[in-house]
């Protein structure tokens, strides 16, 4: 401990911190900025990770079903060709346990352990004015000085648990997919699921071929495409291997960096007929991302590209969904504008005689009772396990939930009482030497590449700062209001804004609908990170030590 952290006289006055950096999380985000902080910048450093185990959202994501809808080949890092060539993959997409599994093996390649405290939650971290250093406690009741802090909390990591009328009542077994225990197993077991977005369909699909009845409570109906996951041959994985500098060059310039050439065609540039064929041959290859942004340049952006798509999609419910009145409650009607969807047969599942599907924009839940869910035509749906698969208060929600504190001891629900903002999603004005990985309006991508982006980036500027004789590094309120004037500009070019979505808050009762992301794709995203470094980090203060060697 160091002597601010002991309380003795002299506490106020010492500027030696415990350790250089303490970083907050252990998912991709948190490992990777160990490995650049530890081992390549020779710092001090210290994780903390509230789980039992790394992976973050791969650790606690363990309900049926939940796996990555990104393909396999470009889930990963890519920061070291030895580690992008030595480790394997057997199907198109990775299931929970194949994520883990290879977080896991990057911890102990690069011997990450001995630095990663588990079952330690950050429950506070407050900036001293006076010794430039920050002051962080945890769970296990342990307080640590540091000069810099990352948060690598996650961007879907705060679970969103709704205010249901009687859900303390339930006699049976109440679960939040993100918190799924390890020995639940819902095999043969009546199952009532709430939420089908992304993490509700994969379990749907998932948990339909395991439970003896499944039901569905289905506020919006989707739009799903086919994931076309399948396994993948040894002689593919090596072929892969062999295209991965052209395949990461190509991800590094891209828009949604999935893999995949964008498509550069306008939708109404082409035939009816010919959107059709292009729209077919991608619902084919499968992938949500694939058919948003590979069939068409203008799908997020172009109100009549958009209708198209959307089209397309619900002619494929109608044709999949045998009987009618549930098709009719699947089918969407508004924008094709929330995080794209795909899945291993989501429309088939419905034709099954033992999934029931309830509407509950139209039999809203009344309240939850011993037995079961209760809707407003009196029916009492009895159940042995209720699945809240109702996602997550994202982006900010793990940041307001920590006793997070800058400049002047203000909360940073103080700094973001109109939305959560950032300056280039990785810091913000008011908290020196704090910087944020997937902080708010940072890149609307494949996560893993934009979190390498990121990580190095950061890196690259406590570089600087250790290099360079720097205290503090904070960007000023002005650079910070440009960055979020600009992501709004470019959210407000799509359609996206026009969605109930929660990549705007809307999932949270209550919780302002704000720009919450950079939309101009991971590229971009990539240039400007470049740009404001080789301007000298432009929209940054940068306060030197005031006495030499301190």
């Amino acid at each position: 401990m160091s002597e601010l952290a002991s309380g003795s006289p002299d506490a106020a006055r010492t500027r030696t911190a415990d350790v250089d950096a303490i970083i907050v999380g252990a998912g991709f985000g948190g490992i990777y900025m160990l490995h650049k902080l530890r081992n390549e910048l020779g710092l001090t450093v210290r994780a903390f990770e509230k789980g039992g185990g790394v992976g973050g959202t791969w650790y606690f994501n363990r309900y049926p079903g939940a796996k990555s809808d990104t393909e396999g080949f470009v889930y990963r890092y890519s920061f070291d060709q030895d580690l992008l060539q030595e480790w394997d993959w057997s199907t198109r997409y990775l299931d929970q346990p194949d994520v883990l599994a290879y977080l896991e093996h990057v911890v102990e390649r690069f011997d990450l352990g001995r630095d990663i405290a588990l079952n330690t939650e950050v429950t506070g971290a407050a900036f001293d004015e006076d010794t430039d250093l920050w002051r962080v406690t945890t769970s296990t009741g342990e307080t640590l000085t540091s000069r810099y802090l990352v948060n690598a909390l996650g961007l879907l990591a705060k679970s969103n648990v709704p205010d249901i009328p009687g859900l303390d009542d339930f006699a049976g077994d109440l679960v939040h997919t993100n918190a799924w225990p390890q020995d639940l197993d819902i095999t043969g077991k009546r199952v009532g699921v709430i939420g089908t977005g992304s993490t509700g369909c994969q379990f749907i699909v998932a948990a339909a071929r395991m439970a003896g009845h499944l039901t569905v409570f289905q506020r919006s109906p989707q739009y799903s495409v086919p994931s076309g996951n399948r396994p993948v041959d040894k002689a593919e994985v090596e072929r892969t291997k062999a295209d991965f500098d052209a395949i990461w060059e190509q991800v590094r310039g891209s828009v949604v960096a999935f893999g995949f050439q964008e498509s550069d065609v306008h939708a109404m540039s082409v035939s009816e007929d010919e959107r059709r064929r292009v729209f077919q041959e991608n619902w084919d290859k499968g992938n949500g991302f694939r058919f948003m942004f590979g069939t068409f340049c203008d799908i997020a952006t172009d109100p009549e590209a958009n209708a198209a798509a959307a089209a397309f999609i619900r002619s494929k419910i109608a044709e999949i969904v045998e009987d009618p009145e549930t098709a009719r409650k699947l089918t969407p009607t508004d924008l094709y504008a929330k995080r794209p969807l795909c899945n291993e047969g989501y429309y088939e599942t419905y034709n099954r005689d033992d999934v029931e599907l309830v509407s509950i924009k139209e039999n809203p839940i009344q309240r939850i009772t011993p037995a079961g869910v209760r809707t407003a035509d009196g029916v009492e749906h009895e159940l042995d396990v209720l699945v809240l698969a109702t996602g997550f208060d994202a982006v900010d929600g793990n940041y307001r939930s920590m006793d997070l504190r800058g400049r002047g001891g203000r909360h940073i629900d103080e700094h973001w009482t109109e939305g959560p903002t950032s300056y280039l999603g990785v810091s913000k004005s008011g908290f020196p030497n704090m910087f944020m990985i997937l902080g708010p309006n940072g890149p609307f991508t494949n996560l893993p590449p934009s979190i390498e982006a990121q990580v190095e980036w950061i890196s690259g500027l406590i570089g600087e700062a250790e290099r360079t004789g720097v205290r503090t590094v904070e960007p000023t309120a002005e650079a910070e209001a440009g960055w979020t004037t600009t992501c709004e500009e470019i959210a407000n070019a799509t359609l996206f804004p026009q969605a109930d979505s929660w990549i705007f808050g809307a999932n949270i009762p209550g919780k302002k609908n704000a720009v919450m992301f950079y939309m101009a794709g991971h590229g971009a995203y990539r240039q400007k990170l470049g740009e404001v470094a080789a301007a000298g980090y432009e929209g940054f203060e940068m306060r030197e030590n005031e006495t030499a060697g301190v």
